[in-house]
């Protein structure tokens, strides 16, 4: 049986529904390690011995006294992640993956996107902190014929909560979008939620940004196959039949299990 290495940690989730979310993944021997022992076993090779990886950790942070601080991964962790893309060979990311690692900017360029939660430097240029918003209820609209999306309606709902941050768009090749309006009054800002003002965007100007919620895209000099998902919030999106499917097909893909 194939081997699926899946971390986590670094942001709460609720732990049984993912579980179950995981154990619909029936044709995989899955190994589930989180932070910060999943950093040390992945610097120690767990990475190298997997058929597949599925990011949905948030590692580098720390969050206290109403604010955040951040470091990078260990070189360990650095160097396995980037071995393994080189070599070729494939992840998936979900949800907050994204905003993972935020003193690592190649862990970001691997992903094809970014959510910041304080201001910062994206590619060079000076942006806002990202948007959250949570339990939204949105239909997603297949973009494109993808083996990640095989099997899955050209439209179907899903509540789930959704970013407004940044996404690379021309690297990344679209498979999924909202119909959500991802603009700044939709969304509440991440650096005030973080220092104690929750659902609020006073003061913060975010200027709109992409209904991307699902992409692929090659990495590094092994084109190695990397699935983004924006799913994953909640149990109601972990037991969405269409999210499960997605989820599915993506790390069969990755795995190189479908053309």
């Amino acid at each position: 049986m194939r081997k699926l290495l899946v971390l986590s940690g670094g942001h709460a989730y609720e732990r049984e529904p993912f579980a179950e979310l995981l154990a619909s993944l029936r044709e995989w021997d899955i190994t589930h390690l989180m932070h910060p022992e999943a950093e040390e076993a992945v610097a120690n090779g767990a990475a190298k011995a997997a058929d597949a990886v599925l990011f949905y950790d948030m590692g580098g942070y720390h969050f206290a006294d109403d604010w955040v601080t951040s470091r990078p991964p260990s070189e360990g962790f650095r160097r396995a992640v980037v071995e393994r893309f080189a070599s070729g060979r494939g992840a998936v990311a979900m949800h907050h993956a994204l905003a993972g690692w935020a003193d690592w900017p190649e862990w970001h360029e691997m992903l094809g996107g970014r959510f910041l939660y304080t201001p910062g430097k994206v590619r060079g240029a000076e942006v806002l902190d990202s948007g959250y918003r949570h339990d939204v209820e949105y239909t997603a609209r297949i973009s494109v014929d993808h083996p990640v999306t095989r099997g899955v309606p050209a439209e179907f709902g899903v509540t789930d909560e959704l970013y407004l941050a940044q996404v690379f768009e021309d690297d990344v090749t679209p498979l999924v979008r909202s119909d959500f309006e991802f603009t700044r009054e939709n969304f509440y800002s991440a650096a005030l939620g973080i220092s104690g003002t929750l659902y609020s965007r006073e003061g913060w100007d975010h200027p709109p940004g992409s209904n991307l919620v699902a992409w692929h895209k090659t990495v590094g000099p092994g084109n190695a196959p990397l699935v983004y998902l924006q799913f994953g919030d909640s149990p109601q999106t972990y037991q969405n039949p269409h999210v499960r499917r997605m989820l599915a097909n993506a790390v069969e893909f990755i795995a190189g299990g479908t053309p």
